[in-house]
């Protein structure tokens, strides 16, 4: 392992949407390994639907990395028939939880770590939120016409199906829940300390207009975190979701998607930007590429 070659030691870095259980991502999970001993990683979310697959994958780069910080996708959350552990909704996310702490990983739910960046400490805050169907349908006013809208559209999300919000009546309820005590932790955070936020969907709509299934935003994110990265010392916002692997920046903030995705995306695409994206220290010279745009209701 090789050190950093500007006078700093080790580097924040980032992916997502890995899902090893499709056999062809597999030896992409196994080939990525730090630069340096003081390597930190984010993963924001899909690792894989089965609980041992999530478990495998996380212990591994757990072993690999200085400090691993995860927060949960949709599939993760998902009770698929073939997964032995029957969990649902939000027992299913607190054994995810409890697992992660068993590998030394951070979650949503702990302090959040401190990153020893060369300019200081950042503090990587994963977030899991949700999404309450606000980003909606083009043409359509409410959550039902929405989600009417893509069912006569047939792009459907499989949440719908596997992603269940027990004890919470609805998904969109879990969401509000979740955002109003992530919002409080935020806020009670030292606004001296620059913030990593880390989620899988994003904070923000814009990203979704690249979409080829514009219906599909629906299950992407929620309108009250709008403002999120204007409100708080934001130093970068790390997403996943949407297999649209590219840098944006909105009110001067910079958004990184670092999705895998799925194997037929992949082998169309290439992977551009690497496997692991540097998200700290950031390296300007390193460009901004918008990645390839994709999207479709696979989810």
């Amino acid at each position: 392992m090789s050190d950093r070659t500007d006078g700093s030691r080790g580097s924040l870095l980032a992916v997502s949407d890995l899902h090893v259980g499709m056999t062809d991502n597999r030896p992409i999970l196994e080939s990525l390994r730090p630069g340096s001993d003081e390597d930190w990683l984010i993963v924001a979310g899909d690792v894989a639907e089965r609980m041992a697959d999530v478990e495998w994958a996380l212990r591994l780069l757990a072993d690999r990395f200085a400090r691993v910080v995860w927060t949960p996708g949709n599939h993760e959350l998902w009770t698929p028939e073939r997964d032995p552990v029957r969990l649902r909704g939000q027992e299913r996310y607190e054994h995810l939880v409890e697992m992660c702490r068993g590998l030394g990983v951070a979650t949503p739910e702990d302090p959040y770590p401190l990153w020893p960046g060369p300019e200081g400490p950042v503090a990587v805050a994963p977030l899991f939120l949700l999404y309450d169907y606000s980003f909606r349908a083009p043409g359509t006013t409410t959550k039902e016409e929405s989600l009417a809208y893509a069912r006569r559209t047939g792009v459907v999300c499989t949440d719908e199906y596997l992603l269940h919000p027990d004890p919470y009546p609805t998904r969109d309820a879990w969401c509000r829940a979740r955002v109003a005590e992530t919002e409080r932790r935020l806020a009670a955070h030292d606004p001296e300390v620059p913030l990593v936020l880390v989620g899988h969907w994003p904070l923000v709509r814009e990203p979704m207009d690249v979409l080829w299934y514009p219906e599909f935003a629906q299950w992407c994110g929620t309108e009250l975190t709008a403002d999120w990265h204007r409100r708080f010392n934001v130093a970068a916002m790390v997403y996943g979701h949407l297999h649209i692997p590219r840098t944006t920046w909105y009110d001067g903030v910079r958004f990184e998607e670092v999705s895998v995705g799925y194997p037929r995306e992949w082998r169309k695409r290439g992977h551009p930007r690497g496997l692991l994206r540097r998200i700290l220290p950031y390296d300007a010279e390193g460009g901004d590429g918008q990645g390839s745009v994709s999207g479709g209701p696979a989810r």
